[in-house]
C-alpha cells in the first residue's frame, strides 16, 4: 500500500516562498511521475505541476508557470514543490498523487494515490 504524505503548507503573505515536500512510504516513488494538485474552497480540483519519474521532465499549469518549481529526490522517496511569489489565489489544499504509467500528467483520473493534502493560506 503506497502511503503519501505532503508538508510544508503553512500561512503566508502575497510574494512570500513555500516549499511543500511529498514523501513516499511503503513501496516508492521510483520508476512513476508524481503530480501536484490542489483544490480551493468551493473550486473543483485543479493540476498544479508534475514530474516525470527520473526528474528529467516537469509540466506546469499556466497559472504556476514561472513561479512553481517541481523536484524530486529519489533517493530520499520524495517530491519538491518550490513556490514562490506567491499570490492569494494559490490560497488552497495542495495534495500529490502518484501517476499510473502511460496516462495524462495533468488529468487527476491518471493518478492512483493521493496524499491528505497540506493547507496553503495566501494573505493579501
Amino acid at each position: 500500500q503506497v502511503q503519501l504524505v505532503e508538508s510544508g503548507g503553512g500561512l503566508v503573505q502575497a510574494g512570500a516562498s513555500l516549499r511543500l515536500s511529498c514523501t513516499a512510504a511503503g513501496p516508492t516513488f521510483s520508476g512513476y511521475g508524481v503530480g501536484w494538485f490542489r483544490q480551493a474552497p468551493g473550486k473543483e480540483r485543479e493540476f498544479v505541476a508534475a514530474i516525470n519519474w527520473d526528474g528529467t521532465s516537469s509540466y506546469y499549469a499556466d497559472s504556476v508557470k514561472g513561479r512553481f518549481t517541481v523536484s524530486r529526490d529519489n533517493a530520499k522517496n520524495t517530491v519538491y514543490l518550490q513556490m514562490d511569489s506567491l499570490k492569494p489565489d494559490d490560497t488552497a489544499v495542495y495534495y500529490c498523487a502518484r501517476r499510473r504509467s502511460g496516462t495524462s500528467y495533468s488529468a487527476s483520473a491518471s493518478y492512483s494515490y493521493w496524499g491528505q493534502g497540506t493547507r496553503v493560506t495566501v494573505s493579501s
